[in-house]
């Protein structure tokens, strides 16, 4: 393999996008990232300009592009990795969107899902998609905006729309609209998908009165998805690995055997595990999702999705203004002994797995009167740390045992943070020395597919430890800790 190769990223986040370039060994060469601006139209609604999306991804790519030439390289690749369920739809003539993307943290729909579910039709949809009925998904987003955008529901129907996640947003711009695509991962977080026979499922398209006409071909998670158009971005490069930003990590963190298990901290908070080509149903409200599609064969996954995790950080910075950086909360929370009895349950849009409560909203209880920004800060990260129990605990129900847990996201840089969750999930958690894992992945991905890597276990070859955390804390302790918590979470879902 040439050590001249560069395999450049695509991640386009919730509150970012970045284009990275990697070499082959995995290791980051460069990085350019542009924040692009989060909407708060009405409670729990979430939006993003998809100009804003695009113009962040342009100029990131363009900043990476000039890099690689200044280095006299140039990527051989691209892979797309994106927040998964976030709701685009966009004129096929003009490209134009018909609105604002909607989030995936948007809870608009929350009412609609609840009817749906009174009519007793959330088996059919657990059982074809592996998702729960929940606003979280891009289905019942897409019905909104066929129903609330004047005249959007006629163009689609006459086939004049198409619809898609930030990856096939991302897609059509790059190739100038040739390709309209999506990979296997992304698709299965739509509640339009039917997991099982890899497809589109014509029953649910018309429960959510979705034409057919709207949706991007699904493809493998490693394929061609088309070559960039060189009068958009100055390269001709071949588009040729996606995954949804959580299966991204997960093939980042060389997750690939059965009972392997990641946990993303970022905007949210995602843990996975592998279950090789069983697609187990939980039974504790668990999702079943594909983790990812090669050479036509499906990996599945068990999945628990954390809505706000490093937002609640951002939201100590920007809502707040308690805090100039993130880089602040680990010397905050470190400085306290304990957490003397304060707990934020960060359910600013609802809580997720295990709970799935679109109802719920944020608790900041035990407040007295010498409560101060450490003790709120401390509040914050000890969050991530017990939403990370819930899931955990909810995987333990479900006949899983776990030996490790493999860490990354922006968040995991904090110490603190990572051995007060081994102390509250009484296991080993481990951090890999390049934890930039959703980019990673997608480019791994992109690699495979151009034959920069023999396998998967090549790419696993790659995997480093850099540090591991070790359950320290004694269980009264512990449990003390998980009780209050308990009664907070409580109290945030009355």
């Amino acid at each position: 393999m040439s050590e001249n190769v560069l395999l450049m990223s695509i991640d386009q986040g919730t509150t970012s996008s970045r284009a990275i370039l990697f070499e082959t060994n995995g290791q980051p060469a460069f990085t350019a990232q542009q924040e692009f601006r989060q909407i708060y139209p009405a409670s729990g609604w979430v939006e993003h300009d998809p100009e804003d999306i695009w113009s962040s991804t342009l100029a990131v790519v363009r900043e990476a592009l000039q890099w690689s030439r200044e280095q006299g390289r140039s990527p051989a690749a691209i892979g797309i990795t994106n927040q998964r369920e976030t709701t685009m739809v966009w004129e096929r003539e003009s490209g134009k969107p018909v609105c604002n993307a909607i989030v995936w943290q948007d809870r608009r729909t929350a009412d609609y899902c609840d009817r749906l579910k009174a009519e007793g039709r959330e088996a059919l949809i657990r059982e074809r998609t592996g998702l729960l009925l929940d606003p979280y998904f891009s289905g019942t987003k897409l019905r909104w905006i066929l129903e609330h955008v004047d005249g959007a529901r006629a163009l689609a129907e006459q086939g004049r729309l198409a619809f898609g996640t930030p990856d096939s947003f991302l897609i059509w711009r790059l190739t100038g609209g040739r390709v309209h695509a999506t990979d296997a991962s992304n698709a299965s977080r739509t509640l339009l998908f039917d997991i099982h026979r890899q497809c589109w499922d014509e029953e649910l398209l018309e429960l959510f009165g979705i034409p057919t006409s709207l949706l991007p071909e699904v493809r493998d998670s490693a394929a061609d998805f088309g070559t960039t158009d060189s009068e958009v971005i100055g390269a001709g490069i071949p588009i040729a690995g996606v995954a949804g930003d959580q299966q991204a990590a997960t093939i980042g963190q060389a997750c690939f055997e059965p009972g392997m298990i990641k946990s993303t901290y970022g905007t949210g908070c995602f843990a996975v595990l592998n279950t090789g080509t069983l697609a187990v149903i939980s039974n504790h409200k668990l999702l079943t999702t594909v983790a990812y599609r090669i050479g036509g064969d499906t990996c599945y996954a068990l999945e628990g999705s954390i809505f706000v995790a490093g937002a609640a950080v951002q939201w100590l910075r920007d809502g707040l203004g308690i805090i100039s950086s993130a880089r602040e909360t680990e010397a905050l929370a470190a400085s306290l002994d304990d957490n003397r009895g304060i707990y934020l349950v960060p359910a600013f849009t609802g809580l997720g797995a295990p709970y799935w409560d679109p109802h719920a909203r944020g608790a900041l209880t035990g407040l007295t009167r010498d409560t101060g920004v450490a003790e709120i800060t401390r509040a914050t990260l000890e969050s991530v740390a017990y939403q990370t129990r819930d899931l955990i605990q909810a995987m333990a129900a479900d006949g899983v045992t776990l030996e490790s847990l493999r860490v990354d996201g922006g968040m995991v840089a904090n110490d603190w943070l990572l051995q007060f969750l081994a102390d509250v999930i009484d296991i080993p958690v481990a951090r890999p020395e390049v934890t930039e894992t959703t980019a990673l992945g997608a480019a791994y991905l992109a690699g495979l597919h151009q034959g920069l890597f023999d396998s998967l276990a090549d790419i696993a070859g790659h995997w480093r430890r850099q540090a591991l955390f070790t359950p320290a804390m004694d269980g009264a302790r512990r449990s003390m800790l998980l009780a209050g918590w308990d009664r907070a979470v409580a109290r945030a879902r009355s």
